[in-house]
């Protein structure tokens, strides 16, 4: 009887084991679109993508509409308290610790811009490969 509750301890343990190793690498891909227009709406998508950084997701950002202006060289807002930083601060901070920032494919051209008009860093999206990304099960998408 020992014997057969020591093998079923092992079974069940390898089955937590693989479950909890499946829930770690469900939640290790991070998708965040940001859209809206508002500063802290911005700001807010943008500390939570941090916060995400700091527990270990891979995150990539896709700025689109009012979201790629952050991006813009001449972009200006007023700092948000308490980290008295802009989205655009916060945002440079999330690609230094590791993030991948881009404009969506729309942005560029419907605004008469080129590439010279972003931020270092930030890239023109590929619509393959954001498809591609956001298909893969493993990647939890949030839009703001």
């Amino acid at each position: 009887m020992m014997k057969i509750f020591s093998s079923l301890a092992l079974v069940m343990g390898l089955m937590l084991s693989s479950v909890s190793s499946y829930a770690a690498e469900a939640a290790s891909k991070t998708f965040v679109v940001i859209t809206s227009e508002s500063v802290e709406t911005q700001g807010m998508a943008l500390v939570l993508s941090l916060q995400a950084l700091k527990n270990g997701s891979d995150v990539r950002i896709l700025l689109c509409d009012h979201g790629g202006d952050i991006a813009k060289k001449d972009y200006q807002a007023t700092p948000l308290k308490p980290l008295n930083a802009t989205p655009q601060q916060l945002l440079k901070k999330a690609m230094s610790t590791g993030a991948k920032a881009d404009v969506c494919a729309l942005y560029l051209p419907n605004r008469g811009l080129g590439m010279d008009a972003l931020i270092e860093g930030v890239s023109n999206a590929k619509p393959p490969q954001i498809g591609a990304y956001m298909a893969d099960p493993s990647v939890r998408y949030f839009t703001f």
